[in-house]
C-alpha cells in the first residue's frame, strides 16, 4: 500500500501542480475537514480489507462488502443528500448489487459458522466504502474540491500514515520494488486514476448512480478472468453477469428519461 501511494504521488505531482497554479486552490478550515475525514476513511478501508482478507476467504469478503456499499450508499443519499431515485432506478441498483452477490459466491458464503467473522468484516468494509463515497461526494459537489487534488491529498496522507511503519519493515519494501515493480506503478497509476473518474463523475451526477454503477468493475474483472487467466464462466456466472448488465441499462435508460 505505501509502495503504490508512493509511486502515484510521484507521478501525480505534475498534473497536480498544474491544477493548483491554474485554479489557485487553497487550503482552507472547510476543505482540509473533508481532506482528513477522506484520508481517515480510505485508510480505515484498505486496513479493514487486509484484515478480512487474512482472517476470511476472499470469496466471502469480497461479495459481502462490495454488494452491501452502493445499497447502503443509495440508501444513505436518498436521506442525507436529498437525491431522488426513480422505481426503476432502484430496481436497477438491486439488480446490480444482486447480481454482483450471486457472481462472487451467493448465499452458500452464510452456510458455514467459520464465515461468520469474515461476514463482519465484509459489512464493516461495505460501511466504510458508503462512508468514504458520500464524504467524497460532498467534498467534489458542495466544497468543489477538484477530483483530481482530493484523491491526490488522500494518497499523500496515506502515504505520510504509512511511512513509519515503512521504514521499519523498509528491506521488505525494497524487496517489493525489485521484485514487483510492474506492479506497483500499474496500480500506482490506475488505482489513482480510476478514483479521479469516479470523484468526476460525482460532481455532475447522482452519487446514487455512481455507487452502483462503480461496481460493474466486478464484472469485467470476471470476464478478464475468464478470457486471460483461464478461468470458468458458466451459464450460471453468465446468467448472473446479465443480471449486472440489465441493472446497469435501467439506470442509463432512467438517467436519461
Amino acid at each position: 500500500m505505501w509502495l503504490f501511494s508512493a509511486v502515484a504521488a510521484v507521478l501525480y505531482a505534475p498534473f497536480v501542480i498544474g491544477v493548483i497554479a491554474y485554479s489557485g486552490f487553497r487550503l482552507t478550515q472547510g476543505n482540509s475537514l473533508y481532506i482528513a475525514g477522506s484520508i481517515i476513511l480510505h485508510l480505515l478501508y484498505f486496513l479493514l480489507l487486509f484484515k478480512g482478507y487474512r482472517i476470511g476467504d476472499l470469496s466471502v469478503v469480497y461479495p459481502i462488502s462490495r454488494g452491501s456499499a452502493p445499497m447502503m450508499t443509495t440508501i444513505c443519499a436518498i436521506f442525507l443528500l436529498n437525491e431522488e431515485l426513480s422505481a426503476l432506478s432502484f430496481a436497477g441498483v438491486v439488480c446490480i448489487v444482486v447480481g454482483i452477490f450471486l457472481l462472487t459466491g451467493g448465499v452458500r458464503v452464510f452456510r458455514s459458522k467459520e464465515n461468520l467473522l469474515p461476514i463482519a468484516y465484509g459489512l464493516l468494509i461495505g460501511i466504510t466504502i458508503s462512508g468514504y463515497t458520500l464524504l467524497d461526494k460532498a467534498a467534489v459537489s458542495i466544497m468543489l474540491i477538484s477530483p483530481l487534488l482530493l484523491d491526490y491529498f488522500n494518497g499523500l496522507g496515506r502515504l505520510i500514515l504509512l511511512t513509519p511503519i515503512a521504514v521499519k519493515q523498509w528491506d521488505r519494501v525494497k524487496d517489493e520494488w525489485r521484485t514487483h515493480r510492474m506492479e506497483a506503478i500499474g496500480v500506482g497509476i490506475l488505482n489513482a486514476l480510476g478514483y479521479i473518474l469516479v470523484l468526476t463523475a460525482m460532481t455532475f451526477t447522482p452519487v446514487s448512480y455512481v455507487a452502483p454503477l462503480r461496481e460493474i468493475s466486478i464484472l469485467f474483472g470476471t470476464l478478464l478472468g475468464a478470457r486471460l487467466l483461464g478461468e470458468k464462466f458458466g451459464l450460471k456466472r453468465a446468467a448472473y453477469a446479465s443480471v449486472i448488465v440489465a441493472g446497469v441499462l435501467l439506470i442509463a435508460f432512467t438517467s436519461l428519461m
